[in-house]
Formats: C-alpha cells, structure tokens, sequence
C-alpha cells in the first residue's frame, strides 16, 4: 500500500506540480517561492534613485523659476494694455497722481533705490483698465522680498494683503513743477522730448518708446551702498528682470548685478 501511495504521489507531482518542486520535495526541501534583495543589490537600487534625483530637481526648478519669470512677463503686458487703454480714455495723457503717490508715503532712499519708484498708486488710478494683482509678480508674492519695504507698497482702499511689487522710475518723485524725467501728465512724444533733455544717467537719450523702460522687475543690485547684504545681488528673477518698454512691449534682460533669486 505505502509503494502504491508513493506512486500515485509520484505521477501527480509530474502532472500537477512542476518537476523542479517535485525534486526538492522528493529530497525533503521546501520549495523557494522567491528571491530577496541582498543589502548590495539594495544599495545599487537606493544609489540610482539619488542619482537620478539629483539629475531630476535642479531642472524641476529650472522649469519652476522660468514658469514664475513667464508669468510675470504675462502681468507686464497686461499692465501695458491697461496703460495704453489709460491713455485713450484721458487724450494721451500718463496720469498725475503726485498727490496720492505723497499720500502713500513717498520715501526716497538714501540708499538703493535713490527715489521712491513703488507702484501702490497705479491700481488706484487705472482700476478700471488693469486689476490690481497684475502689478505684483508672483515671484516677490511668494519670496522675502514681499517684506522689503523698498519692494513693495499696499493698495489703498483694498484688502491689507493686496501690494504692488513693480518699479515706475519714471514715475518716482513727487516735485512741482515735474521733474524732466519723471511722466506725470504727459503726453508720450513730450515725456520722450523731456527725458532726452533730462540727461539722465540711466535712461540715456532714448530716440523712440521703444528705449523708454516703463515698468521693470524689483532689483537690488550688488556693489551699490546702502543695501542690506542679506539683499544685495537679490531680483525678483535671478541674472536679470522683466521690463515693459514705453511700446508695450515686454521683455527679459540680463543684469550681472542681479544673480541672486528673491
């Protein structure tokens, strides 16, 4: 009886159960139902992953810095449709907000910037062309540079949360009469006439709107005195900034000054 079990148990493995098992059964072994990893193998796998997170992350913030920088070129533009739509509705004419701009605070620096350039008096005065929050750039919304004081400046009348962060060189002072390079009240070809009689370092001799810088990115440039080390070389875009032109065109600049992220 016990010859015939083992023959019945003998064709059952050979037809139910591959031959492999069988034989480890037939010497008294247990069948080897898998393979773990051994620590090298474990080791080579914890390896690749790292290096290919290190190839991986600093092109993901690569692609995040661009995005931020694309977006703020988008709130550019808007903000010169809402300009030129501005000077349709008022015959040509920038608008003279000197004494909403005094009203806000108007604080030149002794240091960096030498003015007071800070927007907080534009979505006042175009809110019916432009929405306030095109005049912040995501960048300076999500960095430290939304707690700079020389960055940013609140809207009047709105959320305490809502500031601008843009500069308006041309729109800096708050002098009577206005200053040749400032734009307060004037037309685009006098305001162009002014700044060319101006001499004005920066701005040069501009011959068409097109050299005119309207609206430009926050900076804080390296070697200039009277900026805080922890913020000197900082922009709201590092190795540059974003500029809307008198024309409404909107572009990126490099600026060797400016290397640092916000």
């Amino acid at each position: 009886m016990t010859g015939a079990s083992s023959s019945i148990r003998a064709a059952a493995c050979g037809v139910f159960q591959p031959p492999a098992v069988c034989r480890r059964r037939s010497h008294g072994l247990r069948p080897r139902l898998g393979r773990a990893f051994s620590l090298v193998e474990l080791l080579v796998v914890v390896g690749i992953v790292a290096l290919l997170a290190g190839l991986l992350l600093p092109a993901l913030a690569r692609a995040r810095l661009k995005a931020t920088q694309s977006a703020c070129l988008s709130n550019l533009r808007h903000a010169g449709v809402g300009m030129s739509l501005y000077l349709g509705d008022h015959h040509d004419r920038f608008p003279d907000a000197r004494p909403l701009k005094a009203m806000l605070g108007f604080r030149p620096w002794a240091g960096w910037p030498p003015s007071d350039p800070r927007a907080g008096w534009v979505p006042a005065v175009m809110a019916s062309h432009s929405g306030p929050r095109v005049w912040l750039c995501p960048s300076v919304a999500s960095s430290r540079l939304r707690h700079v004081e020389q960055a940013v400046q609140p809207v009047p009348a709105s959320e305490s949360s809502l500031v601008t962060g843009y500069w308006l060189w041309r729109f800096d002072r708050t002098n009577d009469p206005v200053p040749l390079d400032n734009f307060w009240g004037k037309t685009p070809d006098h305001a162009i006439a002014d700044l060319r009689a101006a001499n004005n370092p920066v701005a040069g001799q501009p011959s068409s709107p097109s050299d005119v810088e309207l609206v430009v990115d926050v900076y804080l440039p390296s070697g200039v005195p009277g900026i805080a080390p922890e913020l000197a070389g900082r922009s709201a875009h590092p190795g540059g900034r974003n500029r809307l032109m008198l024309d409404q065109s909107a572009s990126w600049i490099r600026d060797p000054r400016i290397m640092l992220g916000p």
